[in-house]
């Protein structure tokens, strides 16, 4: 009979050359993509998009009222309103000081067209023009160079600001330019700080992070020409989701080999086998968690959001191609490196050790773990579902039905506070204007409805002849500009079609806003008039969140719970998988929803936010449950399950860990970019990434499948065989 050290040695006795060779091309093939991808990091603003009606589903009203604007307008524009805020009464030497400074701005390269005439509020302090930005230009360098020229040009007493569309639009860009510097750099020496700690080496920390470099760069070479040929949607959200979701997840795959390898090379006196074994026992899982969460991430193409349904497969790619680094690259440099790439603590050839330890005996912090779930499995878990049900109950206050687009950006806002002035002085909504979209023939009884609308302002048509770019209409018709006698302009017609434009009393952000676009559409319905602009857009863009969220959080469910069954043979230990997990979802939901209220004073949330949270939770909290379960299905074929379970944990507990902390630094990392929703992002994920690690996967799940024995197999073989094989393992 040959032994297992007998084999070992014949295993031993290969190829190496050839086995280096094949390394050498990996690697290669590595760094030719890499290399492709890398220069792309500062090129992503020029294949992506941060307009909220792109992302909107192509039935939304808001998405026809918006692809009409052009045809209406003329010009493939974002306006941007310009207040000026004046100490003193602006008179008619100052109005023409403002008109002159303006004329001379609008040279300025970026800028389409002319700008609308100087408008003085009533209280005379302050005044309003419209500058029209080309929607292919940089919009956030054209408007903060619009606004430093006026400042530079307005008489002394006048503060100018840029708001509006084209404001926030600028915002928006401010807040997500440190995605190519500033969150890569955070992100990346996070990984390497926690990596250093938990090895203590330097050599292995840059060998995994690097693996998740270039797992990141060819990922984005995918994506960037995907995006480029108009294939894949690409946002600044979706991006710095996709930098941080590939370097956390390559970094969690390979920390899972690694330790896997290590233990190897304790029986294993040649490397090379050593990195076969360690590709054998960890492809499974590994392929395993990635399919998880690449299936939960495809299931946000039912999403009827574009916005959600492009990051499924943008993300999608970032995990395939994680996993490839962790089973390609990874073992190839740790191959060529061998026992040296754990310097200074290289791990020993202990052949005979390392096949009689028991990895329960020692005073480890898993081991000791381990004896006392054997001692109180019922107590442990019943604990802590209750105390992770009780935080749970916190979703209750989670305030997740919309922010206003004012709320958006966190810190210093130039179009925030220039929104401010113009509610001060001119109607909310002045710059913003609802869009109505209806038949001419329609037109008069279509402005009566908006008219009698409590909460609009004014109401004009949209007409090209009339020298602001549209007339006032009233009852009783179009209404005429200059001197008694002068024939009213005519509206301009696209297909039968008029635009009419709504001045609204509120903020165009504000829930107020919202109430009366949503009385508009229920008193237009009849006339089959279509309504849009930056308040409906943001309406349509919650209705569609919340119908995502109520369809894909059971899709995914579903979709993981299968994978699960398969993945086991079981269904009993899946289903408890799903079900703890969720009851972790739950609790970092709840405390997240308490911190943003009591501690952070957040405005709200997004209604994609627990979606969002829900994919990335589930999807990768799932990870270490699978980590965790596919090495107890291991241990348990013999030694039996219960015993199988604390072998399991005593042996990936260290692993599993580091990986936790890895995932949830990463994450945080996002909470540099000054964006509300990705902040709400990085701190759910991350606190309930750390809670799914030490609570969950730690405690809960071992301590109930313990408890619960070799039924937690059933209906599988193993189920049979352990119960039968070990007595105390019978359900």
């Amino acid at each position: 009979m040959t032994t297992r050290a007998e084999l070992r040695q014949r295993q031993n006795t290969g190829r190496p050359w050839l086995r280096g060779l094949l390394s050498g091309v990996i690697i290669l093939l590595w760094l030719v993509g890499a290399g492709l991808g890398g220069p792309l990091f500062g090129k992503v603003d020029e294949v992506s998009s941060n307009d909220r009606t792109a992302y909107l589903p192509d039935s939304a009203p808001a998405t026809e009222v918006q692809k009409s604007l052009e045809a209406f307008l003329g010009a493939d524009s974002i306006p941007a309103v310009v207040v000026f805020e004046a100490d003193a009464e602006i008179d008619d030497a100052t109005k023409d000081a403002l008109s002159t400074a303006l004329s001379d701005a609008v040279t300025a390269e970026g800028v389409k067209g002319d700008s609308s005439p100087v408008l003085v509020s009533e209280d005379k302090r302050a005044a309003q023009a419209f500058v029209p930005i080309d929607a292919d230009a940089d919009v956030g360098d054209v408007s903060a160079a619009l606004s430093k020229d006026l400042r530079s040009a307005v008489p002394d007493g006048i503060t100018v600001y840029t708001t509006g569309p084209a404001g926030f639009t600028a915002d928006l860009i401010a807040g997500f330019a440190g995605i190519d510097g500033i969150l890569l750099l955070v992100a990346l020496l996070a990984v390497l700080v926690i990596l250093i700690i938990v090895y203590r080496s330097l050599l292995l920390p840059l060998v995994v992070l690097s693996t998740s470099l270039f797992a990141l760069c060819v990922a984005l070479l995918v994506v960037w020409w995907a995006a480029k040929f108009g294939i894949l949607l690409l946002s600044g959200q979706t991006q710095g989701i996709l930098f941080i979701l590939v370097i956390g997840a390559a970094t969690d795959y390979s920390l899972l080999f690694v330790a896997r390898f290590r233990e190897e090379l304790r029986g294993t006196e040649r490397r090379w086998p050593a990195v076969r074994d360690a590709w054998k026992g960890t492809f499974e899982p590994i392929l395993a968690s990635g399919g998880t969460v690449i299936a939960g991430l495809l299931c946000l193409l039912l999403s009827d959001l574009k916005s959600n349904s492009t990051l499924g497969p943008v993300a999608a790619i970032g995990i395939i191609f994680a996993m490839l680094a962790a089973l390609t690259l990874l073992p190839a440099l740790l191959g060529l490196f061998g026992r040296a790439v754990f310097w200074p603590r290289r791990p020993r050839f202990e052949p005979h050790h390392a096949a009689d330890e028991n990895p329960l005996e020692g005073t480890g912090i898993w081991q000791r773990l381990a004896r006392l779930i054997s001692r109180r499995p019922r107590v442990i878990w019943i604990t802590t579902a209750v105390v992770l049900a009780l935080a749970a109950v916190g979703t209750t206050q989670l305030q997740a039905s919309g922010v206003a687009q004012s709320d958006l950006v966190l810190g210093q806002s130039e179009a925030r506070d220039g929104q401010q002035v113009l509610g001060k002085h001119f109607p909310g909504g002045s710059g913003s204007p609802v869009y109505v979209l209806v038949d001419q023939a329609r037109m008069q009884d279509a402005a009566g409805v908006l008219l009698d609308t409590d909460g609009v302002d004014g109401v004009s048509v949209t007409a090209s002849d009339s020298p602001s770019g549209s007339a006032p209409i009233t009852a009783e018709g179009v209404q005429a500009f200059g001197p008694p006698g002068t024939p009213a302009p005519d509206p301009t017609l696209v297909d039968d079609r008029v635009l009419l434009q709504g001045t609204l009393a509120d903020a165009a952000d504000s829930a107020a806003a919202e109430d009366t676009v949503l009385a508009l559409r229920a008193g237009l319905d009849d006339l089959d008039a279509l309504v849009g602009g930056v308040t409906a857009t943001a309406i349509d863009t919650n209705t569609a969140s919340i119908h995502d969220r109520n369809l894909i959080i059971p899709v995914i469910l579903v979709v993981i719970l299968v994978i699960l069954m398969l993945l086991l043979r079981a269904v009993l230990a899946p289903v408890l998988l799903i079900l703890t997990t969720v009851l972790s979802f739950g609790s970092a939901l709840g405390v997240s929803a308490l911190l943003f209220n009591g501690v952070f004073d957040y405005p709200g949330a997004d209604p994609a936010v627990p979606l969002f949270g829900f994919v990335f939770l589930v999807a990768l909290g799932i990870d270490y449950n699978i980590f965790l379960m596919t090495r107890v299905r291991e241990e348990s074929r013999r030694h039996g399950t219960r015993e199988g379970i604390l072998r399991g944990l005593a042996v990936t507990g260290g692993v599993i860990t580091s990986a936790g902390l890895v995932l949830a630094a990463t994450f945080a990392a996002l909470s540099v970019i000054p964006i509300l929703f990705l902040v709400q992002i990085a701190f759910i994920v991350a606190f309930g990434v750390l809670l799914d690690t030490f609570i969950v996967r730690s405690l809960l799940v071992p301590a109930l499948s313990y408890d619960i024995g070799s039924a937690i197999w059933w209906p599988s073989k193993l189920w049979r065989a352990s119960a039968a094989r070990t007595p105390n393992d019978a359900p």
